[in-house]
């Protein structure tokens, strides 16, 4: 991400939701606010082909990890959390969809302070107003603890809560990722959904052309991937650091699972959700 600049592969990421409610019926995320809220025509801000398979696949992984996070915290809502934070949210759109606001459901969102401030001016100009109980903390997560960010919004260090991290692991070193996982770690009855990538080693032939020029087309919006996981090694990482439920959603099981297709063989994009009981 550019100094000073929102970042703009989280712009990508609202286009992809968006082109999901138009071109998919949004059969596996409905988001009705994420057109409204990237206010520009999102075939647009992907450039060419906006449903080539690479760009539908991307799409598919992103409604499918939103759904993914969404609907486990849906369950720990039912299970009495009543806070959510939201990291790099983007223009990401729940703090104005929030459907457990009712319930008491605060939502934290966390974010660099030039994507926040983009994101604030976008609600602004589309007429958007976030839920009561929305709270706002910017936080450079290269600079800044989550603890730190979070200290002066409201938060609870000391009660259950709920954290989505989508789109962000990628960008940030494995320090600054796991300096944020074990103050999730902390929370008591703490959950938290995030996404990942597997490393170049992991990809043969023509997949590994399409990753090396996806990476390029990140590195060269000036937000080059710097982090990625092998799958059986996060898992040891993550029970290391206390967690004691881990779901693993890769290609294998994303299809199946959203959208009534077989699972694919191969690396690829894992949403993980990890909870400590």
């Amino acid at each position: 991400m550019q100094a000073g600049q929102p970042s703009l592969t989280a712009r990508r990421a609202a286009a992809h939701r968006a082109l999901h409610q138009s071109l998919d019926g949004a059969r596996v995320f409905a988001d009705p606010l994420a057109p409204v809220i990237l206010g520009d025509d999102p075939v647009a801000v992907l450039g060419g082909d906006a449903d080539s398979p690479g760009r539908r696949g991307m799409r598919w992984f992103i409604a499918a990890r939103s759904r993914f996070a969404e609907d486990a915290l849906a369950a720990a809502v039912a299970r009495g959390v009543r806070q959510y934070v939201v990291l790099g949210a983007g223009l990401d759109t729940f703090a104005c969809r929030n459907p457990h606001a009712a319930d008491g459901l605060a939502v934290f969102e966390v974010d660099h302070p030039a994507t926040q401030a983009w994101k604030r001016a976008r609600l602004a100009e589309a007429g958007l107003t976030p839920a009561a109980g929305a709270v706002f903390a910017p936080v450079d997560f290269e600079r800044q603890t989550l603890a730190e960010g979070l200290a002066g919004a409201g938060f609870d260090a000391a009660r259950p809560a709920f954290f989505s991290w989508l789109g962000v692991t990628p960008y940030l070193t494995r320090e600054a990722i796991f300096q944020t996982l074990g103050f999730i770690a902390g929370v008591p009855a703490a959950e938290v959904v995030f996404d990942h990538g597997e490393p170049s080693s992991a990809y043969r032939g023509e997949a590994a052309v399409a990753r090396q020029a996806r990476a390029a087309g990140v590195a060269a919006l000036g937000e080059p991937w710097i982090t990625h996981f092998e799958p059986p090694a996060l898992r040891r990482d993550l029970l290391a650091l206390g967690f004691t439920e881990i779901e693993d959603l890769g290609p294998g099981q994303i299809g199946p699972r959203y959208f009534d297709r077989p699972g694919r063989d191969g690396p690829g994009p894992h949403a993980v959700r990890a909870r400590r009981a």
